[in-house]
C-alpha cells in the first residue's frame, strides 16, 4: 500500500467514523459550494453583471480584456459564420465520425424520454407543453477542448424545439473559441456563437446587450464565477439548469470489482482538478486494500498525476462499511454526481434502492466516461449533494407546461356554490361574484 494514500482509507469500524464522515462531507461542500452574498467573491459577480446590465456591449468587452487578456470590439463577439465553416472542414475526419455517432446516440435518448410536444384537454382542464423560446449555452474555455459539453446541452435543446439557441465561450485559444467546439456547433446547426465567457457572458444572456439578444434559459457548466453569475440572475431574469461544482464520482462496490477498474475510475474523476473527489464503499477489506495499491501504481503513469493525487488526498476516500445496507445509506448521503455500482450480478439490485445520484453507472463496463460521452443521457449532472433536488439535464427541461381550463355553462353550475362558498371563506368577493353573475344568465 503506497504510504503517501494510506490517509485516504478508512473504516466505518473505526473510533471517531463518523466525526470524520461529517468533516469530509463539510470540506467537500465547502468547495462545492458558492461564496455567500456578502462575500467578495459575490460583490465582484454583482459588480460585473451591474456594468453588463446597465452598459451592455462596453462592459463585456472590458471585462473579456480584463479576465480573459483579449481585446475585442462589441463586432467581433459573435464568430462570424465561415469560421465555423471553416473548423467544420479541418477536423478531423476520424473524429468528426465520432461525434457524429454520440449525436446520435444523445438525440435517440432524448427523444425517448421527451414528455413535450402535446396537447390535452379533456373533462375541463388539460396541458399545453411548449418549447422554451431562446436557450444560452455556457461551454468551459479549459485548456482542452470540451466538444462534449457542446452536444449534450445543445442536443437536448434541439429535440425539445427551441428554436434559438446562443452559445458562449471565453475567448481561450489563440483569442477565440478552439476549433473543436467551432465545428461541432456548425455541425449542430447552431451559428450564434460568442467569443465571451465568465460572469460577463452570463450577464449579456441574462439581460441583452447591444449585439447579444437577452435568452430565456441558461444552461451548462463553468467554474465558480459562472455559477455564481448564473445564481444572481436565476429567476428574476431566466432560468438556468442548476448550480454546478467540482466533478465527483462514488463507486459502490463488493468483492466482485475489478480493483485496477474501480482505481482508474476514481482517477478518471481525480484528473478534472484538485477539488474535485472520488469516494469508494465497499464490503471488502481486501478490495479496498488492492485499490490503493492501484491508484498508487496507475497514478505513475497518469499525464496529471499531480493534480490527481492532490485531489485524491484531499477529497477522496475508500471507505470500508460493515455491509451494503450502510452503503447505501452513505451513498444517499452523498448524493453524488456520478454514481458507479460494480457489486457483480447484485449490481442493478443495489441500484435500485439507491436514491439520491445525478446518474447511477450500474455494472463493471460502465465507466463515467460512457456517460461523459456516449451513451445518451447528458453529462450536464448537480453535484454537491444537490442530487437530493436537482436532476440531469433533459430534452424536458427545454419545454415549459402551461395548464388549460375549459368549463362549460352546465360545468359551472355544478360547481358555483362550492366555488363561492371558497371565495367567500378568503374574503374574496370579486371571485365569488365572478361566478354567481354568470349563473344569473
Amino acid at each position: 500500500m503506497s504510504e503517501s494514500l494510506r490517509d485516504i482509507l478508512l473504516s466505518s469500524r473505526d473510533n471517531g467514523f463518523e466525526a470524520r464522515f461529517v468533516q469530509l462531507r463539510s470540506d467537500m461542500l465547502q468547495f462545492a459550494r458558492l461564496a455567500g452574498a456578502d462575500s467578495a467573491e459575490s460583490r465582484t459577480v454583482a459588480k460585473v453583471l451591474g456594468e453588463v446590465a446597465g452598459q451592455g456591449d462596453q462592459a463585456v468587452a472590458k471585462y473579456t480584456k480584463e479576465f480573459d487578456r483579449v481585446d475585442l470590439r462589441p463586432d467581433q463577439f459573435r464568430v462570424p459564420a465561415e469560421d465555423l465553416a471553416q473548423a467544420h472542414a479541418s477536423i478531423d475526419r476520424g473524429l468528426l465520425a465520432s461525434l457524429r455517432k454520440a449525436i446520435a446516440n444523445v438525440k435517440q435518448y432524448q427523444q425517448r424520454i421527451f414528455i413535450g410536444g402535446r396537447s390535452e384537454l379533456s373533462h375541463g382542464t388539460g396541458i399545453r407543453y411548449t418549447p422554451i423560446r431562446r436557450v444560452g449555452v455556457c461551454v468551459p474555455g479549459a485548456a482542452a477542448p470540451l466538444p462534449s459539453t457542446v452536444i449534450m446541452t445543445v442536443v437536448p435543446a434541439q429535440v425539445a424545439g427551441v428554436k434559438e439557441i446562443a452559445v458562449v465561450s471565453p475567448p481561450r485559444c489563440e483569442g477565440s473559441i478552439h476549433p473543436v467546439i467551432l465545428a461541432v456547433c456548425h455541425e449542430l446547426g447552431v451559428g450564434e456563437v460568442y467569443r465571451i465567457g465568465g460572469v460577463q457572458a452570463v450577464g449579456a444572456l441574462a439581460y441583452g446587450t447591444q449585439t447579444i439578444a437577452k435568452v430565456d434559459k441558461i444552461v451548462g457548466p463553468g467554474n465558480k464565477w459562472v455559477q455564481a453569475a448564473k445564481r444572481s440572475v436565476a429567476g428574476d431574469y431566466v432560468a438556468i439548469d442548476s448550480i454546478a461544482g467540482p466533478s465527483e464520482v462514488l463507486v459502490v462496490a463488493n468483492d466482485r470489482a475489478n480493483p485496477a477498474w474501480v482505481a482508474v475510475d476514481m482517477l478518471s474523476q481525480a484528473e478534472h482538478g484538485t477539488d474535485s473527489s472520488a469516494v469508494v464503499l465497499t464490503d471488502s477489506q481486501p478490495l479496498a486494500d488492492a485499490i490503493l495499491e492501484q491508484l498508487a501504481k496507475q497514478l505513475e503513469t497518469l499525464p496529471r498525476a499531480v493534480e490527481a493525487r492532490q485531489s485524491l488526498t484531499r477529497f477522496s476516500r475508500v471507505i470500508v462499511v460493515s455491509d451494503m445496507d450502510e452503503a447505501i445509506r452513505l451513498a444517499d448521503e452523498f448524493a453524488a454526481e456520478h454514481l458507479e455500482v460494480q457489486c457483480g450480478d447484485r449490481s442493478r439490485e443495489i441500484a435500485g434502492r439507491i436514491t439520491n445520484a445525478g446518474a447511477i453507472f450500474i455494472g463493471p463496463n460502465t465507466p463515467v466516461a460512457v456517460g461523459d460521452y456516449w451513451a445518451g443521457p447528458s453529462h450536464t449532472l448537480p453535484t454537491g449533494s444537490r442530487a437530493k433536488f436537482s436532476s440531469a439535464v433533459t430534452s424536458n427541461d427545454f419545454v415549459k407546461s402551461i395548464s388549460l381550463i375549459e368549463y362549460s355553462a352546465e360545468q359551472l353550475a355544478i360547481a358555483a356554490d362550492d366555488i363561492i362558498r371558497m371565495a367567500d371563506t378568503e374574503g374574496l368577493t370579486a371571485h365569488a361574484r365572478s361566478v354567481a353573475i354568470r349563473r344569473r344568465g
